[in-house]
């Protein structure tokens, strides 16, 4: 009987590693390496001239191609109703987005064209912006709710998160957010809204297995500290893990309330500190950069890099997909903004697109190419894998794998 269930030779290996003899190479690089797969985990991987007497069901040649592991999105708001592009035209045109909230815009538009929206039309209309990360290497992606901010909608969209990632063939990471912001229903009750999601959306999202993860949004616009520790608690109740919106607008201490609240991630980050990075630091936390909302707000205020760099927090990227300040579907396009706009350098990006990603939603079992993580196995046409952050635009993926088998 076969060793292997396939083996892949003639292949550029970016492994990511953050161990073993490979780690100490920039992006973990086998220049002339072979990955062999069984029960849809890698089960060895080096060197092609270190191949061990084995055989194996299937061979397939990589033709020279890089092979990293699959991207993953750790941070998107993929599912909504409705649509903004016409606020985002006329914010171009001198409307202030003040105006646009008063007259019942922003995130309320969203909230109100998601609560009409069926199941079957939220999948509808996410389901060509989860085939653009597809088609960008992605084999994992966290979708949140948050545009619902009712028990009804907000469930509907978390089915309609479990339903894209079955027809996809790919995980979706399911995050409830609906601490994002305050109904209108709720106005001026919001300790109200905060019990209504610790005692009812919570509970229900859990017991119906539709919930990964949970998020929260802390900022003066939003929920405050206090607001989040009773969320968090709940969930840690239920053996959920937490992440948290923390210091995207305003230095509200985000960072260092994530990482006392062990939450796995805390995203956005511009206004955070060197106290709060060396908070996440200790914690363990993620830092998760989101390009995409600083360029489209028009921000200044970067994320602190070389406070995060120094303090050694891991960094991940993501695109944070959504139709108010980040209607970006790609994640290699949020790579190469996190380069352009942040300084992180193309290995940085990479590894915030794989291993730390992973990191940021709880995976141990992805994100590098090891011996015993799963087969998510992205092939490129690329000179280097640098180019994955260098180009922005182009179509490079040659091949994806999924557990071991081919998706595209």
């Amino acid at each position: 009987m076969p060793d292997w269930d396939l083996l892949i030779t003639d292949a550029r290996l970016a492994t990511m590693a953050t161990s073993g003899r490979f780690a100490a190479v920039p992006y973990g690089a086998i220049d002339r390496g072979a990955v062999a797969l069984s029960g849809g985990r890698i089960a060895w991987l080096g060197p092609e001239a270190e191949l061990p007497g084995a055989s194996a069901t299937r061979t397939h040649s990589a033709e020279g191609r890089w092979i990293t592991p699959a991207l993953i999105d750790c941070h998107t708001h993929l599912v909504f109703g409705g649509s903004r592009a016409e606020e985002f035209e006329e914010r171009l045109m001198g409307v202030s987005y003040e105006e646009i909230s008063r007259r019942g815009g922003g995130i309320m538009s969203s909230v109100r064209a998601t609560r009409a929206a069926s199941e079957e039309a939220l999948v509808d209309a996410a389901r060509h912006r989860l085939d653009a990360f597809i088609s960008d290497g992605c084999a994992t992606v966290e979708i949140k709710s948050g545009y619902g901010l009712d028990l009804d909608a907000e469930l509907r969209m978390l089915r309609a998160a479990t339903r894209l990632g079955q027809e996809a063939g790919i995980t979706v990471r399911r995050t409830l957010l609906a601490a994002h912001a305050l109904p209108p229903e709720f106005e001026g009750r919001r300790d109200a809204y905060v019990d209504f999601i610790v005692d009812t959306v919570l509970p229900a999202a859990y017991e119906e297995g539709l919930v990964d993860m949970v998020d929260a949004y802390l900022e003066r616009i939003a929920f405050s500290a206090d607001d989040v520790e009773r969320i968090f608690g709940r969930a840690r109740g239920l053996g959920l893990p937490v992440r948290l919106h923390a210091d995207q607008l305003t230095a509200g201490g985000g960072a260092e309330v994530a990482a006392r609240l062990g939450a796995l991630s805390a995203d956005h980050l511009e206004y955070t500190s060197e106290a709060g990075a060396a908070a996440m630091a200790a914690a363990g936390t993620v830092a998760v950069l989101l390009p995409g909302a600083y360029l489209m707000l028009g921000e200044t205020q970067s994320p602190p890099v070389a406070a995060l760099r120094a303090a050694g927090v891991p960094m991940a990227v993501a695109t944070d997909c959504n139709p108010g300040t980040s209607p970006m579907a790609s994640l290699r396009s949020a790579m190469s903004l996190a380069s352009a706009l942040f300084g992180l350098t193309p290995e940085e990006c990479l590894r915030g697109a794989t291993v730390h990603a992973a990191r940021a939603l709880g995976l141990s079992d992805r994100g590098e190419l090891a011996v015993g993580l799963r087969g998510d196995l992205a092939f490129w046409d690329v000179d280097h894998v640098r180019d994955l952050t260098y180009w922005m635009g182009t179509r490079d993926l040659a091949a994806l794998w999924v557990g071991g088998k081919r998706l595209k």
